[in-house]
C-alpha cells in the first residue's frame, strides 16, 4: 500500500450552544490498506474554528488538536448536564499506509479522531445495574438512559473531553458533498471514515449517491434470565448482531472503493445513522497513540469489549467476541 499524503492545517477556535448534557467512554461524574489520495488539500475544508494541526513525517500523520468542536453544540453544562467544554491537548498519530490485518475488537477507545480535532468515541461506561461485570454495556444513542448528546450526537466527559457517539452533523453541515463521499476524519488505524452516504455501487462513481446502510440488526426475541429483563430493544451493545450481506458494509462498518480523496480506491468506514453508528471494530491495527485515559467500555456482540490500552492483543485476526 501507498502511503497517502501529508497536510498541516491551523485554524482559530469558534462555537455556539444549544440545549443537552454529558457523559463518555468514561465515568459521568454523577449526578451525571489506504492508497495515495490525490491531493495535498485532503483537509482543506475543515478550516476556521478548532485548532488542528495534521503533518505527515517517517510514514505517519501526525494530529495535534485541541478538542474544541468547530459547530454549534449542546449547552455544556445545562439542566443534568455537571460538564462543560474544555480545550483538551491531543498528540495523536496513525499510519499513511494502513493494512487490513483485523477486525480487531475496539479495545482501545477513541476509536478515531474528525478533522475538526473532536474525538469519534462510540462506547460508553454505563452498565446494567451499574455492574460492569455483567458485560451489558448501556448505548449512547437509544440507550435506556438519557446521556445529554446534542444535535451532533455528542456530548462531554468530567475532564472537558467533548466527544461523538454518531454522526457529528454540525461538522457534515459544513463538509458535506453533494454527489461524493464526504471525508470526517481518521481512524485510529489510519483508515478514512466517511459517511453517511456513498456509491451506490462501492467501486462506481458514475452509480449516483445513497445513504449507506449497516450489516447489523437487533437480535429476535428476549433476553435470558440473569440479563436485563425485557425484548432486545437496543438499549445494550448486546442487543445487536451481525448479518454479513444485510447492508452496504461489512462488521466494521466499512468498505472498499474509491472516494473523491483516494481515487484509486482504499478501505474506509462509514458513519450510520442506525447502530453501529460509528465503528465497534478495526481492520487495521490501531496505534497506540489512541490509549487515551479511561475504564473499559463495551464491544459489539461479546463482554465489555475493553478499555484503552494500546493495540488489540492476539496479532492480526482477533474479532469481536461471539456470543
Amino acid at each position: 500500500m501507498r502511503a497517502a499524503a501529508g497536510i498541516s492545517l491551523a485554524a482559530s477556535l469558534v462555537f455556539f450552544a444549544a440545549p443537552a448534557w454529558a457523559h463518555g467512554d468514561h465515568p459521568t461524574g454523577r449526578p451525571q490498506g489506504a492508497k495515495r489520495p490525490s491531493s495535498l488539500s485532503i483537509l482543506s475544508q475543515a478550516q476556521a474554528a478548532a485548532r488542528i494541526e495534521i503533518d505527515r513525517a517517517a510514514g505517519y500523520r501526525y494530529i495535534r488538536a485541541d478538542g474544541m468542536p468547530d459547530h454549534a453544540t449542546g449547552a455544556f453544562p445545562g439542566p443534568g448536564n455537571p460538564n462543560a467544554i474544555a480545550r483538551q491537548n491531543y498528540t495523536l498519530r496513525v499510519t499513511l499506509s494502513p493494512r487490513k490485518t483485523g477486525p480487531y475488537p475496539s479495545r482501545i477507545q477513541p476509536w478515531g479522531i474528525a478533522l475538526n480535532g473532536v474525538l469519534f468515541d462510540p462506547g460508553t461506561a454505563e452498565f446494567w445495574n451499574n455492574d460492569p461485570r455483567s458485560g451489558w454495556v448501556m448505548e449512547a444513542i437509544g440507550g435506556p438512559r438519557n446521556l445529554g448528546l446534542d444535535q451532533s450526537n455528542a456530548h462531554v466527559q468530567p475532564d472537558g473531553t467533548y466527544h461523538y457517539h454518531g454522526i457529528p452533523a454540525g461538522l457534515m453541515t459544513r463538509l458535506a458533498k453533494r454527489d461524493a463521499p464526504t471525508l470526517l476524519g481518521f481512524a485510529a488505524d489510519g483508515f478514512p471514515i466517511y459517511g453517511p452516504f456513498g456509491y451506490a455501487r462501492a467501486n462506481d462513481p458514475a452509480s449516483g449517491m445513497k445513504k449507506l446502510s449497516p450489516s447489523w440488526r437487533l437480535r429476535a426475541g428476549a433476553r435470558a434470565a440473569g440479563e436485563p429483563p425485557g425484548s432486545y430493544n437496543g438499549h445494550y451493545t448486546r442487543d445487536f448482531e451481525y448479518a454479513s450481506g444485510l447492508g452496504d458494509l461489512d462488521e466494521c462498518n466499512g468498505r472498499e472503493g474509491p472516494t473523491p480523496e483516494y481515487p484509486e480506491g482504499t478501505y474506509h468506514y462509514v458513519l450510520t445513522e442506525s447502530f453501529p453508528f460509528i465503528p465497534r471494530c478495526f481492520m487495521g491495527a490501531p496505534d497506540a497513540s489512541f490509549n487515551i485515559k479511561g475504564p473499559p467500555g463495551g464491544g459489539p456482540g461479546g463482554g465489555p469489549g475493553g478499555g484503552r490500552g494500546g493495540p488489540p492483543p492476539g496479532g492480526p485476526g482477533g474479532r469481536p467476541p461471539p456470543r
